[in-house]
């Protein structure tokens, strides 16, 4: 990347990811001496791994380290995405700066609507969310370890 895009997009030095064409760094922070940058669509984590502010279910700030609970799209129900979180990163931050509180406010915004349903063996979460860099929301399904997957489909379909 050349120095005046690193100088107007605000991207530290040493950033070993590809930003897109319009996407900007809203703060970064440091974790294990690599860098953690949050972006105008997602949060990229040491190793050049961008993950979008809509497939973040969770992440956490303890004062020392950000915690991050990333989900996987394993499929559909109708026009829903089925996700199953993994499990959490630990990012402790020796710089932090304003990372916390951008990711804190990119995955807040990105949740439009939430709500919970029980089902057989366990309930699930529907979320719609706005995906960065696209119009419109999508319709995203965490169902609970042990929650009936034909239920769930079918609620989903619905």
């Amino acid at each position: 990347m050349s120095w005046l895009r690193r100088k107007l997009t605000g991207l530290p030095e040493g950033f070993a990811g590809q930003l897109d064409p319009n996407e900007s760094v809203a703060a970064s922070g440091t974790s294990g001496g690599e860098l953690v940058v949050a972006t105008s669509l997602g949060l990229w984590l040491p190793g050049a791994e961008r993950l979008g502010w809509h497939l973040i279910s969770k992440a956490t700030w303890d004062g020392s380290a950000l915690t991050v609970i990333a989900a996987v799209e394993t499929g559909t129900a109708g026009s829903a995405v089925l996700l199953t979180d993994q499990p959490p990163r630990r990012l402790p931050l020796e710089q932090p700066g304003k990372l916390p509180q951008a990711v804190q406010r990119r995955v807040t915004q990105s949740v439009v609507d939430r709500h919970r349903h029980e089902l057989p063996g366990g309930g699930a979460w529907f979320v719609r969310r706005r995906v960065p860099g696209r119009d419109g929301t999508i319709l995203q399904v965490r169902p609970d370890a042990g929650a009936d997957p034909t239920a769930v489909a079918a609620l989903a379909e619905k």
